[in-house]
């Protein structure tokens, strides 16, 4: 089974012009989600050669340094003529062709990004919970109607169980989903555990 990307958008104040579909439509290309993510990270204007290096060291799974001029002219290109000028429409950057520079606007800073990427025989986390309460019901059942195994274990312990196993999944839910929002570490959420 390949990789799934679930993106969820949590939208605030400086993002309110921007509808859901606006979201999906940015988010729905692989070298847009780079390109945010690269820009989420900076601490100033991104010169668009630049830009695109990172994108394609991270399309082509090598290091910055290892980009070939040939690979990173074709990024650039689409860049320049395709992604730049979507993003720019929806107002989630600025560009200064003159400069050629690009940098990132209010409303992309205030937009958080959560994707969800699923490899091999992963389970998104809503089915994971749906799972855990499945248990947890089960177990709580078991314990009030005296089932084999369960009989010795008062309702209590049961509850603590369940709200232990609750906790613990949330913790890591949490850890898990700000290493998957884009511009929280170094590579983008897609591209973590794949070897380069």
């Amino acid at each position: 089974m390949g990789s799934t990307t679930t993106p969820t958008a949590e939208p605030r104040s400086e993002v309110d012009d921007l509808s859901e579909d606006d979201v999906y439509e940015m988010l729905s290309n692989r070298r847009r989600r780079f390109v945010i993510h690269a820009l989420k990270r900076a601490e100033e204007p991104v010169d668009v050669s630049e830009l695109s290096t990172h994108v394609t060291a991270w399309e082509r799974g090598v290091d910055p340094d290892a980009v070939k001029y040939e690979d990173r002219r074709n990024v650039y290109s689409t860049l320049q003529r395709i992604h730049l000028p979507k993003l720019e429409e929806k107002n989630v950057v600025r560009v200064d062709e003159e400069a050629n520079l690009v940098e990132p606007t209010p409303t992309l800073d205030d937009l958080d990004v959560y994707i969800e990427v699923l490899r091999g025989r992963e389970i998104p986390w809503s089915l994971y919970y749906f799972g855990l309460a499945v248990l947890a019901g089960l177990v709580l059942v078991g314990v009030s109607v005296g089932a084999p195994g369960l009989a010795a274990i008062d309702g209590t312990t049961a509850a603590v169980f369940v709200v232990t196993a609750f906790t613990v999944s949330a913790l890591l839910h949490y850890h898990y989903g700000e290493r998957a929002r884009l511009g929280n570490l170094e590579e983008p959420p897609e591209l973590r555990g794949r070897r380069k």
